[in-house]
Order: C-alpha cells, then sequence, then structure tokens
C-alpha cells in the first residue's frame, strides 16, 4: 500500500511543527513530527483500525483517522492508497476539519 499525503495534510504537519518549534523546541517538534509520521506502520499493518470520521460524511467519501498523541489523522482508502487528507488536534473544533481541499 502507498501512501500519499495531500499538500493540505503537508501543510497541516507544517502548521503543527512550526508551532511547537515556536512554543517549545525544535527537539519537541521533531518528536511530534515523528510521532505523527509513525501511523503509516498501523495504517498498512491494519489498514481499517482507524474509526470512521462522522463530521465528513458530506463530502461522499469513507474518511476515517487514527490517533497519534493529541492530532487526528484523517485518511481515507483509495485503492491500493492510503490518502492523509489532514492532521487534526483533537482538541480543537471538529467542524474545523471540513475543508475543500481534502
Amino acid at each position: 500500500m502507498e501512501i500519499i499525503w495531500t499538500d493540505f495534510a503537508i501543510e497541516n504537519l507544517k502548521i503543527i511543527f512550526d508551532f511547537y518549534s515556536a512554543k517549545a523546541s525544535k527537539k519537541v517538534a521533531h518528536n511530534i513530527r515523528k510521532q505523527i509520521l509513525k501511523t503509516k506502520k498501523q495504517l498498512i499493518s491494519h489498514p481499517d483500525s482507524g474509526q470512521t470520521v462522522l463530521h465528513l460524511e458530506k463530502l461522499e467519501k469513507d474518511y476515517r483517522y487514527v490517533l497519534s498523541g493529541n492530532y487526528k489523522i484523517i485518511y481515507r482508502i483509495n485503492d491500493a492508497q492510503f490518502i492523509i487528507s489532514g492532521v487534526f488536534d483533537a482538541r480543537q473544533n471538529p467542524d474545523k476539519m471540513v475543508n475543500e481541499k481534502r
């Protein structure tokens, strides 16, 4: 299975990295990014392990998410690909997850 990160998801990851680089340290930012990126192992081993994202039903695609620390990694499966659509801080309002760029 191939993992593809959308531009929106890459931007989410960059924002998270920049936030922790400024508020904590680059080391903390790198550790959080590494933790998020490690979720690909879980996706490849257990593709249906993520829970369905109810808030994205109106987008007419079957989105799921897996947790990595405080972050939800939003993805969908398309043939032999995992498409990572976004990385969302689970402590935020879930309505922020809906974005036309997905």
